[in-house]
């Protein structure tokens, strides 16, 4: 088991951190359109704070694969309404974009964290903002967007090439101002990948300790969960049937000292990585 990482600016409880997930779109995978709403998603905002959530990961745009992207003004009428109203409840909000005008609009309106699925890939100008304004940023994996990345999942080896390609990532970070103690590492689970990349990163992610940065694992209710759980009938499970799948990924990071989970089912996340930081708790 590996010692449990603090980020400079994140909530640092002694256990894996929880990153509930709040979808403010129409289409996302897990909950296609039930929190496109602002006042729907600031209630579930609220909902994931009250069952325990540490950080709440707000989003406007759909990454499931083959979506579409929506317009700019469209991504930050979505959020920011939901930033501002989660920030003065008081929780630590985090934007998921790859758009530095959401990004600094989302900061403005109190997020304290910047994930970005592309890694500074897609607009390489957010790592200058996130540098600038002194936040934590989540660097993930990231091949290409949603609409073709399937079309991207090509290894020699995964882990391997994951490591070479967020290395240079996180070196631009770096070049750009982002401080190391700030950066967190997210491996792309489902991104340009398939669900047998994802088991084989899974398996393997001590090797990703080599970064030598905290990892945050976004693996909740993803496809390759629900392929495993596949009926008699062959048909996978359907998001919210892949829950428990979801939580026992969550106990089994968490026994590995991983930084994060990204997950849908907080209440259950929390009360897994809860036992297990008094499980492995020595007298």
């Amino acid at each position: 088991m590996q010692p449990l990482s603090r980020v400079t600016g994140l909530p640092a409880p002694g256990r894996t951190v929880i990153v509930g997930v709040v979808n403010v779109t129409p289409d996302s995978f897990s909950d296609g359109g039930e929190f496109l709403d602002p006042d729907a998603a600031i209630r579930h905002g609220l909902e994931l704070m009250a069952e325990g959530a540490d950080v709440i990961d707000v989003g406007g745009e759909s990454t499931r694969p083959g979506a579409v992207r929506p317009t700019t003004e469209v991504e930050l009428r979505r959020v920011l309404p939901v930033v501002s109203a989660l920030a003065e409840a008081g929780a630590v909000v985090s934007i998921d974009t790859m758009r530095p005008v959401v990004a600094a609009a989302a900061i403005e309106a109190g997020a304290r964290l910047v994930n970005d699925v592309s890694g500074g890939r897609a607009e390489p100008d957010l790592l200058r903002l996130v540098a600038e304004a002194e936040l934590p940023y989540i660097c993930m994996h990231w091949r290409g967007h949603s609409v073709d990345m399937e079309s991207k999942a090509d290894y020699v080896d995964v882990v391997a090439d994951v490591i070479a390609e967020v290395s240079v990532q996180l070196e631009a970070c770096v070049a750009a101002g982002i401080t190391p103690d700030r950066l967190i590492v997210d491996p792309g689970l489902g991104f340009a990948k398939t669900g047998e990349h994802n088991w084989e990163l899974l398996q393997r992610l001590d090797e990703l300790d080599v970064l030598g940065v905290p990892l945050l694992i976004g693996a909740s209710r993803k496809r390759f969960l629900g392929t495993l759980l596949a009926g008699p009938d062959g048909a996978p499970r359907t998001a919210r049937e892949r829950d428990a799948a979801s939580v026992a990924l969550t106990a089994l990071l968490a026994e590995r000292g991983v930084w994060g989970v990204r997950v849908h089912a907080v209440r259950d996340s929390r009360d897994a990585a809860d036992v297990v930081a008094r499980f492995v708790r020595r007298p």
